[in-house]
């Protein structure tokens, strides 16, 4: 097939496919080959997806040829194919490869019949597959639902494993590009030009013509396309929060050190169930070093997880063990960190050191983490270690009173 078209394409071959493939198969001699059966499926049914490999493309990272992926989709009824080429593969791009497919063909089947690729597939088992919960979701969008093949068995999947070889054999075969928009417009003007107007060896009738007419039924695209997010697995920490991207998302309350699937886009993150995949809380994205946390999960009472922390930092030093409460009391469960901050910064710094600052910080009225820090990092400050040794000086936390008060009152206009 591709010796014919290429004689026809660029040499105004006028003989028949036919002549070429008499020609070419005296050339080979006999071969034996195993029956297959035929898996006919209703029209809109089925559509089978797998990867190959691509044609050499100039990479233009690097400026060298590399060997691209070759993402084939083949409807099972009409053998309709969409072919698309791509360099890296990753869970995101395999599930929008499939809704680009879906949408050049102008709908989507009922039922994705693939092998078990990373990509798709989490723990292959013929019974029960785990898939990748992003593609399993991006299926869900569109009406559609995987079904996996038996573990080195290719045969469920035959008709695209046949598209995909005559990719290779035919259009792409000896091709080198210079970029990937090259490469796919070739494949592209190859698919309408030899690809749909091919009569195909099984149903004997051209591919586009079948394609007419499973097109209809095809189920309809959705209004929106699918929108992606990110996911992973996340460790709910003492203060009942989950970390993504350097943000602390609160969980329900019981979850803490225990794990939950994470799921979450430049807008919200969402926080499942790992063995339902029920969703349990939903927030919208934080900056970095932000906070959420909802009403109903603050805690009634001190955890005893805090209850347990807080008693370590009152054997740890006696204004250690005061600044903590502080902390709390202002924050809540947000200062649980914030106390293992402080641990941290007295392993750093030493416990004698920490104690005088935190000391400080409780005499002029800063108790917080970032205080305790900044004090250490720039050593012991004279005026920030006044201590009172005279009754005529007034305490400190005066003089802050007095200063905020008289700075709050508005000055009266003169008559």
């Amino acid at each position: 097939m591709a010796i014919w078209q290429d004689l026809v394409d660029q040499n105004g071959f006028a003989g028949s496919y036919q002549s070429v493939k008499r020609f070419v198969r005296r050339l080979r001699g006999s071969q034996t080959r195993e029956a297959h059966p035929v898996i006919v499926t209703p029209l809109g049914e089925e559509s089978q997806v797998d990867y190959g490999s691509g044609p050499m493309v100039r990479d233009p990272l690097s400026g060298k040829y590399r060997r691209t992926r070759l993402f084939v989709m083949t409807l099972g009824n009409s053998r309709k194919a969409v072919r698309l080429l791509v360099f890296r593969s990753s869970t995101r791009t395999w599930a929008e490869l499939h809704e680009k497919a879906f949408r050049r063909l102008g709908g989507a089947t009922k039922v994705v019949i693939l092998d078990n690729l990373r990509e798709g597939v989490l723990t292959p088992d013929i019974y029960d597959p785990e898939l990748n919960p992003l593609y399993r979701d991006v299926l869900a969008h569109y009406g559609a639902v995987a079904i996996t093949c038996k573990v080195a068995d290719p045969n469920r999947k035959g008709k695209v494993e046949s598209g995909v070889g005559h990719s290779q054999k035919t259009p792409l075969k000896g091709r080198r590009f210079e970029s990937l928009e090259e490469a796919q417009a070739f494949l592209d003007h190859w698919e309408e030009r030899w690809g749909d107007t091919r009569i195909h060896g099984t149903t004997k009738r051209q591919v586009a013509a079948m394609f007419a007419e499973e097109r209809p039924a095809l189920l309809p695209l959705p209004l929106e396309p699918f929108r992606y997010y990110q996911f992973g697995e996340r460790t709910v920490h003492l203060d009942g929060c989950v970390e993504v991207e350097a943000a602390y998302y609160g969980a329900p309350p019981g979850w803490i050190r225990r794990c939950l699937k994470v799921q979450w886009n430049a807008i919200y993150v969402r926080l499942l169930d790992p063995k339902t995949n029920q969703l349990l809380r939903e927030h919208f994205r934080q900056k970095r070093g932000g906070h959420c946390i909802q009403e109903r999960d603050l805690p009634k009472r001190v955890p005893p997880q805090t209850q347990h922390l807080l008693a370590r930092a009152h054997k740890a030093g006696l204004h250690f063990g005061q600044l903590c409460p502080v902390l709390y009391e202002r924050a809540g469960p947000l200062s649980v960190r914030r106390i293992l901050g402080l641990f941290s910064v007295a392993k750093k710094y030493g416990i004698a050191a920490t104690e005088d600052a935190c000391a400080t910080a409780l005499e002029v009225g800063a108790p917080d983490l970032r205080f305790v820090r900044r004090y250490l990092e720039h050593g012991p400050q004279l005026p920030l270690s006044l201590r009172q040794i005279d009754p005529l000086i007034r305490e400190l936390t005066q003089y802050r009173n007095l200063i905020e008060q008289r700075t709050k009152e508005t000055p009266h206009e003169p008559d």
